[in-house]
């Protein structure tokens, strides 16, 4: 067991029988009272952000968790397979534990946050930004090129993503996969 005085950014606490990262925090002692820490922390599972008070002292249970290395293999009635790139140990997560599961390619390299004390999954991050290819989407009307405007695509992957009227078929872009938006053409 910790306490408050042991809080610093990046680690992982159970609180309200979830795992949250402290994101940020502040030790505050007022002129009159007890002293406190404020705290940001995200969930790890979801992602959201809940902001907590604790008071000076109190006990928090630190959670040990890793960030390991895997490769995507294949999606099967067990889920998501993954290979881990160092130990070449197979595992099957469920898809809610991805955070963009639609941009998942195989052989795409990602990163598994695992509880450390029971070897669980709690998260599969894709890298922030991935390359798609276009294999459809309407073709661009000439003289529209000017404004921004958008039009539907879909990737190799089965994704639809909004692109600029200029990319054409075939043409290979680069995907944000925390929003899912364009982000830009790839040259070849």
């Amino acid at each position: 067991m910790a306490t408050t005085a042991d809080i610093k950014n990046g680690l992982c606490i159970v609180f309200n029988n979830d795992i949250y990262s402290i994101v940020e925090f502040l030790h505050v002692k007022p002129g009159k009272g007890a002293a406190f820490v404020r705290t940001k922390m995200r969930n790890v599972k979801t992602g959201r952000m809940l902001e907590n008070t604790f008071p000076s002292g109190a006990k928090i249970d630190v959670v040990r968790v890793e960030r390991r290395p895997y490769t995507f293999l294949y999606k099967d009635d067990m889920g998501y397979n993954f290979m881990h790139t160092e130990t070449f140990e197979q595992i099957a997560i469920q898809e809610e534990l991805i955070n963009a599961p639609q941009f998942l390619k195989e052989n795409q390299y990602v990163e598994m946050t695992v509880h450390a004390d029971n070897e669980t999954p709690l998260l599969c991050e894709l890298p922030p930004f991935v390359e798609m290819e276009v294999t459809y989407t309407e073709p661009g009307v000439k003289g529209n090129t000017a404004t921004n405007a958008m039009k539907d695509a879909i990737v190799d992957t089965g994704a639809k993503v909004r692109i600029p009227l200029f990319i054409e078929q075939g043409e290979r872009i680069k995907v944000d996969t925390r929003t899912g938006e364009y982000s830009e053409r790839i040259k070849q």
